[in-house]
């Protein structure tokens, strides 16, 4: 791991912006950090980290500005989820890269880990069909 990416996981400065691997990492950390009831599921679903959101997935939802969107889930939540359900492709949970680190910026006030835990909880809530009270069990940050 270098330096770089040390400093940006650990919430430390650096001179370089944190790039899409370092991301995945305190995604991939946020996920293995679930409660034990909540890991398995979580490991089946695919993370996938971009800049930015494609412009079809933007258009989709109606947004203009891909900064406004830091994740996204795609997928059939578990609460909805039937046998009779035919696939269109493995749920997925997206972050933007560019658009967290603009909000990471902005707020100025929390490290990259809790921002990139608070959007990656954030859509596992969608997956999951989690209420408010349970995702703030899991992320304080939430409350």
């Amino acid at each position: 791991m270098t330096s770089a990416r040390r400093a940006a996981i650990s919430g430390g400065m650096d001179q370089t912006a944190p790039d899409l691997s370092t991301i995945e990492t305190l995604a991939h950390e946020t996920v293995a950090a679930l409660p034990a009831p909540w890991q398995a599921q979580a490991a089946k679903v695919v993370l996938r980290v971009e800049d930015f959101a494609p412009q079809d997935m933007l258009a989709g939802l109606g947004i203009e500005d891909p900064f406004e969107l830091t994740g996204l889930y795609d997928g059939i939540p578990l609460t909805e989820k039937s046998v009779m359900d035919q696939p269109m492709g493995p749920d997925t949970v997206w972050l933007f890269r560019r658009a967290i680190l603009d909000e990471w910026v902005d707020r100025g006030n929390v490290t990259l880990r809790e921002l990139v835990t608070h959007v990656t909880v954030h859509e596992f809530a969608h997956h999951f069909g989690w209420s408010d009270d349970d995702i703030a069990a899991i992320d304080p940050w939430w409350e």
